[in-house]
């Protein structure tokens, strides 16, 4: 059996699952530093370890966590294996860690040891020795002297059957701190050595063991050993955090100021650290609480003007300040806050400043004041008002960021004339509203003297209007703008001149200030803006000192223009289904209502019936067809009157053709037709027409009886054609002339021309000139003068082509330069050939030829370009279907309406025609 001797208290208690707890005496929360626990080896999970007594904690302040994961602890205290865990022989130990209601950090050591009971071979239980397992030890911090001292006796019931001695191992002994307990081997008396702090090491735990003296085998097992030192107060309450705080002036009596933090590191939960708080000083302004150490004010009489820092004297006292406690004391800081109970005030009643008429903007005076509030903040930052006295804006108030002052500018220059004096009121406040106070904002008086200066002349007005009706005649007399000296209030001696008179429209008396009209006035000039114009005078007094002022003229209209079209070139899209087209005509007037718009339109008078006017707008109207027109330029006549009935006769071109986006297409004959289509008609009239020509002619020569001669290249009639292949002879019979109308004489005329000349020059084609026909079949050439016979000169006249080297055939008109010498033929020689009916018939033709050639060179954008005479490098054989163009036809070429009235057959052949 074993015993355990313990000479202070013992409590045995021997169960399978068992703690021991120490528990103070208080009434305060207070948990054991170590729990002993007996388990069997193997631990199973859930099992149950021991519970860590918190019936007088708050449980939601303690938060457990243990060092080994095969336990667990509940909220409730409760330990409990989670996985299963072995215990050796020597037992286990592992710590539980918990925060305590003061925020300090402790452990609580589990010692876990197996349990006795042994199994026989036989299966039935046998009891094992009984452990030897103390109550844990106690001793005081910082015991006084001699040392070592007796602690407790430690002891084996195996001493009472071996010769045991006892040895101890762990912190405190063989640890650190090493040797502050030792044991009496023989006896197991266990002794202190030194004394120990509490603060430093609260508790101590270690191991006793017993072993025999003969074969040093223990006789036991190990015995965990728990010291805890019991606390002595010997610390005194120390200060924690700043001892400065803040309250504003004037606060009310009980307002909280500051807490002061104290701490005592003897063991809570004890008089030793029960703290209590004091005022040694300030105990007249200020009070704190003992318990919570919260000061607060005592008075609501706390002036920062008068006071703005106090220093009191604080005490903390432990053993909840009995006279046997431990204390501290220290200074605390009450700075008070500044509140706006102070409006800022003048240095002076009232201000005077002198001030000069007509001087510039500017600062004109400083405004002091003075403010008890603290510096640079809102409660002393100033603001300046002037309340009134400045109705027309003279002045303006700033405040000076640094000075706190009032700055007065200046703002309109002053006129001694008007005012001699100004007084007006400025009012000061700050930036934050008053508080504390019953004082209110403050106003003091400014006067302002206005000094004298000698200015110069100042118009009656800054500015004069007159009316005057444009185109009024030169020298009219439309006002006088005059200027007085402002001190004298007279006109004498002021001279008037023009600064700015953009159009040079007004004359201005020197003296008198008269405006008159120099040149006419026109409203629609560009210097007159919104009908008005507006001229610049300047007064100079006999002191050469200037003031100026500006005339505003109000121009009045005049029915001085009538309605003009501005864009008089009309382009006319033809439709297709013979639907009539329409054309945008629009109208403008420089003048304005009632002299303008609504505009009138009607056709005028030599209008062609073609064309009606349909109204649009108060500017425009329509121009539209009354019936089918072919394209071409069409002139129409338009009466365009204002309101008034003022216009004229206008003439507006419209050009009608065939168009893709908003422009005419390519030049064409007919805009109903296509262009093989026009081509082919106008061939078929070619044709016709040559052959009437032809047959009048062979009828003429048949009965004249006229026959030219080839005079081959002696400069006759008949030449030879310049062309690079050999000509076809000549058959004179081709045409006949009668003989009466020639005579043999002529061969000698056409030699003394010298008629060869013209060979070298180029073949004479087909060309029609302005004053001779030529007409070449098969190279024979008849030359016939229209007017003067054969005595007109021909020198170096170009008609059509290049060189000469035309040829008139097959529908080409070569042409060639007829320009190689100077023919000239008697006239009398063929007055026979002139007096015949062939005569007249060529004559007649000619002229026919030349008015249309005529009109077709003078045609707008050359219409008629492709029908007339070109020039074609042409080497081979003449078309007999001879030329084809508008200058073959003897009939009207300007009236092309049969084109439309050929009927659905042929405008369906056209259509298949028309080049897409």
């Amino acid at each position: 059996m074993f015993r355990m001797v313990v000479t202070k208290m013992a409590l045995k208690l021997n169960v399978n699952l068992c703690f021991f707890l120490i528990i103070s005496c208080v009434d305060s929360c207070f948990i054991p530093g170590s729990i002993q626990a007996t388990v069997p080896q193997t631990v199973p999970v859930g099992q149950v370890i021991s519970k860590v007594d918190v019936d007088h904690c708050d449980t939601k302040t303690l938060h457990f966590t243990t060092s080994d994961p095969d336990f667990t602890i509940q909220a409730d205290g409760t330990i409990v294996a989670v996985h299963i865990t072995m215990v050796p022989a020597n037992g286990r130990t592992f710590s539980v860690q918990f925060q305590d209601p003061n925020g300090q950090k402790r452990d609580i050591d589990v010692y876990l040891v197996q349990n006795s009971r042994k199994v026989l071979k036989d299966g039935l239980l046998k009891r094992s020795k009984r452990r030897w397992s103390p109550m844990p030890f106690n001793i005081i911090e910082n015991d006084i002297l001699p040392f070592p001292k007796e602690v407790d006796l430690v002891a084996s019931d195996s001493s009472a059957t071996y010769n045991v001695y006892y040895t101890l191992s762990g912190p405190g002994v063989t640890e650190d701190p090493v040797g502050v307990f030792s044991v009496v081997k023989e006896t197991g008396m266990l002794k202190v050595n030194r004394a120990v702090d509490r603060e430093i090491t609260p508790q101590f735990v270690f191991q006793a063991r017993v072993f025999d003296r003969f074969t040093n085998q223990e006789t036991d097992l190990p015995l965990p050993i728990t010291v805890n030192v019991e606390d002595v107060n010997d610390n005194a309450p120390t200060f924690t955090g700043q001892l400065q705080f803040t309250v504003l002036e004037q606060s009310h009596a009980g307002t909280m100021v500051g807490m002061v933090n104290a701490t005592d590191i003897d063991e809570r939960g004890t008089d030793h650290t029960k703290i209590r708080y004091s005022l040694l000083s300030g105990t007249d302004l200020f009070y704190i609480n003992p318990e919570t150490g919260v000061i607060s004010t005592k008075t609501d009489t706390l002036d920062r003007e008068v006071k703005d820092k106090y220093l009191v004297t604080v005490e903390i006292k432990d053993m909840n300040g009995a006279l046997n406690g431990l204390s501290n004391t220290a200074t605390a800081t009450i700075v008070l806050g500044d509140i706006n109970d102070n409006p800022p005030t003048f240095t002076k009643t009232s201000y005077s400043v002198n001030v000069m008429e007509n001087q510039e903007k500017g600062l004109i005076l400083r405004i002091p004041i003075e403010d008890k509030d603290l510096l640079n903040t809102p409660n002393w930052n100033s603001e300046f008002i002037i309340t009134k006295g400045n109705e027309n804006g003279n002045f303006r108030i700033e405040r000076d960021p640094k000075t706190n002052e009032g700055l007065i500018y200046l703002t309109k220059p002053l006129d001694y004339e008007k005012t001699k004096n100004l007084k007006f009121e400025v009012l000061a406040r700050n930036q934050a509203e008053l508080s504390g106070t019953n004082a209110k904002w403050v106003s003091i008086p400014v006067n302002v003297t206005v000094g004298d200066v000698d200015e110069g002349p100042e118009f009656t007005a800054p500015t004069v209007l007159f009316t005057v009706q444009e185109n009024t005649p030169n020298d009219t007399l439309i006002g006088t703008y005059t200027a007085v000296d402002p001190e004298t209030k007279s006109s004498a001696g002021i001279k008037y001149y023009k600064v700015s008179d953009p159009a040079s429209w007004i004359n201005v008396d020197e003296s008198t200030g008269q405006l008159k009209i120099a040149n006419t006035i026109d409203r629609e000039s560009h210097f007159v803006v919104d009908g008005v114009y507006n001229v610049t005078m300047k007064a100079v007094d006999a002191s050469q000192k200037t003031g100026t002022g500006t005339v505003i003229i109000q121009v009045e209209d005049m029915n001085d223009h009538v309605p003009d079209i501005p864009s008089k070139d009309l382009l006319l899209c033809e439709k297709d289904g013979g639907e009539m087209g329409s054309v945008l005509v629009v109208a403008e007037d420089k003048d304005h209502a009632p002299f303008s718009a609504p505009f009138s339109f009607n056709l005028g008078e030599k209008h062609d019936e073609k064309w009606a006017v349909k109204p649009l707008n108060n500017t425009a109207v329509m121009l539209e067809q009354t019936k089918e027109l072919p394209t071409g330029l069409y002139t129409v006549p338009l009466m365009v009157k204002d309101l008034q009935g003022f216009g004229k006769t206008q003439t507006v071109t419209v050009r009608i053709c065939r168009c893709r986006n908003g422009a005419c297409l390519a030049q064409q004959n007919s805009t109903s037709l296509g262009v093989w289509a026009i081509l082919a008609m106008l061939l078929g009239l070619a044709l016709l027409l040559l052959l009437c020509i032809l047959c009048a002619f062979v009828c003429v020569t048949k009965n004249e009886k006229m026959e030219l001669e080839d005079m081959g290249d002696s400069g006759g009639i008949l030449l030879t054609s310049n062309i690079e292949a050999p000509g076809d002879a000549v058959d004179s019979n081709l045409i006949i002339v009668p003989k009466s109308a020639i005579d043999h004489s002529v061969k000698g005329s056409m030699i003394d021309v010298g008629w060869a000349g013209a060979k070298n020059s180029g073949k004479m084609g087909g060309g029609l000139g302005t004053q001779q026909n030529l007409l070449q079949q098969s190279g024979s050439v008849i030359v016939t003068d229209m007017q003067n016979g054969f005595s007109d000169q021909y020198d170096g006249s170009q008609y059509g082509g290049q060189n000469g080297s035309g040829q008139f055939g097959g529908g080409q008109y070569g042409g060639g330069q007829y320009a190689s010498g100077n023919m000239t033929f008697d006239n009398t020689r063929f007055m026979k050939f002139n007096n015949s009916a062939a005569w007249n018939t060529w004559q007649t033709n000619g002229l026919f030829l030349q008015q249309k050639l005529a009109y077709l060179g003078t045609e707008e954008e050359g219409r008629y370009a492709d029908d007339i005479i070109h020039a074609y490098g042409f080497e081979g054989v003449g078309s007999p279907a001879g030329s084809v163009g508008c200058c073959s036809d003897q009939g009207n070429q300007e009236d092309l309406d049969f084109l439309n009235r050929l009927g659905p057959k042929f405008n369906t052949l056209a259509k298949v025609c028309t080049n897409k």
